[in-house]
């Protein structure tokens, strides 16, 4: 890299009495010139070397389509630390005058952001400036001290993130599909109509019982693969997904009162991440064979293998043969796939008793 100084005009804050920090406005060219991305290592005697994680390519790529959008903003700050090479001019009213010299090599380091750097180094939009945090540390502590600090702070709750999704446009793929799912959830949370009002579990009603990422993974599942997919339309989704999603969970708490009601996650599977993940495959499979959204459908189709679940108690006696004890069903990806296939077995495998059972409760 040939050597140079590069300026920029930035806004100086009085923090600590030994770290000054300032911040600024630069393209990625400009950030990546001047500042390193040191990955986390060791080298051949054992010693430590960088602090960074390595890249999410998919992150990155993410990011990347999202700055494709015009209406695009990038506003939080990418935040490096100079160790020398840096001289700073006053100017007045907390504005400066940085000037980077390369001469010795890139005197800064990415401290926090380096996914969106790199996201805005590989875009087209070669114009697109960011906020610039920077700290003027002492020495190489000062800066891992920093990067430390800076990377411990607790992040917002997922469950409040959710919430929040419905209320925002123009987000990634990704979290679009979360922001239907987790409009849908709170619709069938505080509908009056809704078999589900109050009892789900979310970031503004912690008494509900279950939790809200559980019925967002049923939605989204849905969205992809199964019944909800078949609606382009959002306000056509919206109902039908309300629909099928409030009278099948109606008719769930219908079939298994006796697990289904005043009890926890901790007390029955039923209500457990697990068991509302794995009966939405089997909401499809129902959905799949009669076309139908009326819950007394779905009741007929639960009945016949309500004596072969064990929510609450007893065991689950799976097709290998293999058996486990009612809470040994974990809220993993291994066990709700295996409680999805069984559930879905029985079901496809009872059509013939759904007469004998007709429209009579099991518990």
């Amino acid at each position: 890299m040939t050597s140079r100084l590069y300026q920029f005009s930035a806004v100086g804050a009085r923090q600590s009495r030994t770290t000054r920090v300032f911040t600024f406005a630069a393209g990625a060219q400009d950030i990546l010139d001047t500042c390193e991305i040191t990955r986390a290592g060791r080298g051949k005697k054992g010693e430590l070397f960088g602090f960074q994680r390595p890249q999410i390519a998919a992150h990155i790529q993410e990011i990347r389509d999202y700055l494709s959008s015009e209406n695009a903003v990038l506003p939080n700050a990418i935040v490096v630390g100079f160790l020398g090479d840096v001289k700073t001019k006053a100017r007045g009213d907390g504005v400066f005058r940085l000037t980077v010299s390369t001469a010795n090599g890139k005197p800064g380091f990415v401290v926090d952001g380096q996914q969106r750097l790199t996201a805005l180094a590989q875009s087209e939009r070669k114009d697109f400036q960011v906020f610039v945090s920077c700290v003027l540390c002492s020495d190489e502590e000062e800066l891992r001290r920093q990067f430390i600090l800076i990377n411990n702070t607790r992040p917002l709750p997922k469950a409040l993130i959710y919430e929040l999704l419905p209320q925002v446009s123009a987000l990634p793929k990704r979290l679009t599909s979360r922001a239907f799912a987790a409009a849908l959830t709170e619709k069938l949370n505080y509908s009056a109509n809704s078999s589900l009002r109050g009892l789900i579990h979310m970031h503004t009603n912690p008494e509900g019982v279950i939790k809200d990422t559980a019925l967002q993974k049923v939605i989204m599942n849905s969205s992809d693969t199964g019944a909800i997919r078949d609606h382009e339309d959002t306000a056509s989704r919206m109902s039908f997904g309300f629909e099928l999603l409030s009278n099948f969970y109606g008719a769930v708490g219908e079939v298994f009162p006796s697990a289904w009601r005043d009890h926890t996650p901790r007390t029955s599977r039923l209500v457990h991440g697990a068991g509302i993940v794995s009966l939405g495959f089997v909401m499809e499979a129902l959905y799949s064979r009669h076309g139908k959204l009326d819950r007394r459908a779905f009741v007929r189709g639960l009945q016949p293998i309500a004596p072969m679940t064990a929510w609450t108690s007893g065991e689950w006696t799976f097709q290998d043969g293999s058996v486990a004890k009612w809470d040994e069903i974990e809220n993993t990806f291994r066990q709700i796939q295996r409680l999805s296939l069984h559930l879905v077995g029985l079901v496809k495998r009872t059509p013939q008793r759904l007469r004998r059972y007709g429209g009579r409760s099991a518990s």
